[in-house]
């Protein structure tokens, strides 16, 4: 795959943002906030590269979160190993688990799909429950080690916070230049019709099992770096709810859009947290925002403002620029 790196100005800009943003947070917890979504963000950009650009549904993205997580959990409490060879050894285990399911998988269309990555995510959500010698089963994995480089640990929300921005930043440079190759035009392609991929000389199913893969280690990476900031995972956090959570992200966002991730994540994780005050009607508050947002901005919450903003700012010119001028 070749990629051609570009928009290194944006980039920039948006490194320049990332680590500026925590010293303007109010505090401690705001930035706790921060590196949830941001750990969010990277499971959604994988989701919006298989959904978005290559039309694939998959409810169960959570799986490969988990995958990730215990791995990593597991190798660090258990047999010692350093968190950050745990870490790549989760990333590998997901990116390998979605190379076996999504040979099978990959061969179903439509809700057949999204039936078959919903049965694989609580096939895989049973097995941490059930398989107690090796995952602790409901009581989950806890004192889990943070990460270190050298003797300095990552174990500040501030530290933690550097680490995942550094790491949403690279993830979105990836996804950015796989869509404009020729990959991405291929996956494009098989999003807007199989047949006529298939037709062009595309190898439709290598692509779709390519992004899957990716995306599985994306979300690997994202369970992997929560198990060494939480310290303490157990199965319910990756089970069917977080999947949907994870594709309302994708889709309040904007699918097919990079910096939607962003957004979706963001804006799910932050209506979720503030509506823990309604307690019992906490989700009936949060399908209510929802709702509203999709019929105000139904292709999602970056791209809407893209097309509201511009709209705002021709009315506001016409406004002061009066009449006679504007028509001008």
């Amino acid at each position: 795959m070749k990629l051609e790196f570009k928009r290194y100005p944006v980039i920039g800009l948006l490194c320049v943002a990332a680590f500026a943003l925590p010293f303007v947070l109010p505090g401690e917890y705001a930035v706790h906030l921060a590196v949830v979504i941001g750990i969010n963000t990277i499971v959604v950009l994988g989701l919006n590269l298989l959904m978005g650009y290559a039309g694939q549904v998959s409810l169960g993205q959570a799986a490969f979160v988990g995958i990730g997580a215990y791995t990593s959990a597991i190798l660090t409490v258990k047999l010692g190993l350093n968190p950050w060879a745990a870490m790549i050894v989760g990333i590998a285990l997901s990116a390998f688990t979605g190379l076996i399911v999504g040979v099978p998988l990959l061969k179903l269309r439509g809700h057949y799909l999204a039936m078959g990555t919903l049965g694989f995510g609580m096939i895989a959500n049973i097995v941490l429950v059930q398989w107690e010698s090796l995952t602790e089963g409901t009581i989950g994995i806890m004192s889990i080690p943070p990460l270190a480089l050298g003797g300095f640990a990552l174990d500040t929300e501030l530290r933690m916070y550097c680490l995942v921005a550094a790491s949403v930043i690279l993830c979105m440079t990836l996804a950015t230049n796989i869509i404009d190759s020729r990959v991405g035009r291929a996956m494009r392609a098989v999003h807007g019709s199989e047949v006529a991929a298939e037709t062009s000389g595309v190898d439709t199913g290598r692509y779709k099992l390519q992004v899957f893969v990716l995306s599985a280690a994306m979300a690997g990476l994202a369970g992997s770096l929560y198990a060494h900031h939480a310290t303490y995972i157990h199965p319910g956090t990756f089970g069917f709810h977080h999947s949907i959570n994870l594709v309302v992200m994708a889709v309040l966002g904007g699918m097919a859009s990079i910096w939607g991730a962003v957004f979706g994540a963001g804006a799910v994780t932050l209506i979720a947290e503030n509506l823990r005050l309604f307690q019992e009607f906490s989700t009936i508050a949060f399908g209510l925002v929802l709702v509203v947002i999709m019929i105000f901005m139904p292709t999602g919450i970056w791209r809407g403002a893209s097309e509201v903003l511009p709209r705002l700012a021709g009315l506001h010119r016409k406004r002061t620029v009066g009449p006679r001028a504007a028509d001008v």
